[in-house]
């Protein structure tokens, strides 16, 4: 797990296990750069977390709060019913302002969770390059570096409307299988990782993929893929030995841009 300071500079961090207030914290961090490089929708999209420990509770943002002003404090826990579970929630607790989550992001991101413990981190975008993508018919094209990292290793869950029937989590984590990421068409993107460094690369990558194929198609050129044993080559090395230490050294430089000693997303 990666390792922040989580010095209890808020009232809110006594609440909690030190653990839990770790993963607030990477959580809190996660939503924050996100928003720093500009894959929000306003107060849209999620990003999850799960809680360690027993209950199969995970961590949402507090609907209302957007990307760039996140806090640790500001995440609401819940559990696998959608049930807030908060120190200081009661009954009515989801329609309380401080613990009002949005139901299309419980429904889309406790499918992931329940059905893939390995992910304890996975994060939901409507960028545009990423909904372009996902309404194009081919999906991601091995026509960059970044899409090759998923080449073989990428999902696709056809649009259903806005996720809040529950019974369309079986068919999406059907779709999902063992893949870390995936393409909800006409939609936007889903990624997760087992740590929030490798939540982190896999949207950036997977929004960068797409980025770049908005402008090469939109160049009009005819574009070169490489041949499959290249593409092949090149999403094993992504998964090579020094994969997960360029991964956390990559959360660790990123995490420069937006902790400038004013930052409160630990609080």
């Amino acid at each position: 797990m990666t390792v922040l300071s989580t010095a209890p500079v808020a009232a809110a961090a006594h609440r909690y296990s030190s653990d839990e207030w770790t993963v607030r914290c990477e959580l809190a961090a996660l939503y924050r750069l996100v928003a720093h490089f500009r894959m929000t929708d306003l107060i849209d999209t999620h990003i999850t977390a799960r809680v360690p420990g027993p209950e199969h509770h995970f961590l949402i943002n507090r609907y209302g709060v957007l990307f760039h002003e996140m806090r640790a404090s500001d995440l609401v826990k819940i559990d696998g019913s959608g049930r807030v579970v908060e120190p200081d929630a009661d009954d009515s607790a989801t329609h309380d302002a401080r613990h009002r989550v949005n139901a299309a992001g419980f429904t889309i991101h406790s499918a992931v969770h329940m059905a893939r413990p390995d992910l304890h981190f996975v994060v939901h975008t409507h960028t545009s390059a990423g909904s372009a993508v996902s309404a194009q018919k081919q999906g991601l094209l091995p026509i960059s570096q970044h899409a090759l990292k998923f080449y073989g290793n990428l999902s696709y869950h056809d649009y259903e409307g806005i996720a809040l029937d529950l019974g369309e989590r079986e068919r999406l984590i059907a779709d999902l299988g063992a893949n870390n990421a995936m393409i909800l068409r006409n939609h936007g993107l889903l990624a997760g990782g087992a740590t929030v460094a490798a939540a982190f690369q896999e949207i950036y990558f997977l929004e960068r993929a797409c980025q770049i194929q908005v402008h090469a198609l939109a160049g009009g050129a005819e574009l070169t893929l490489p041949p499959e044993d290249v593409c092949r080559l090149t999403a094993s090395q992504f998964r090579g030995e020094a994969a997960d230490d360029i991964t956390q050294l990559a959360w660790e430089s990123a995490l420069r841009l937006i902790d400038d000693g004013l930052s409160d997303y630990r609080s």
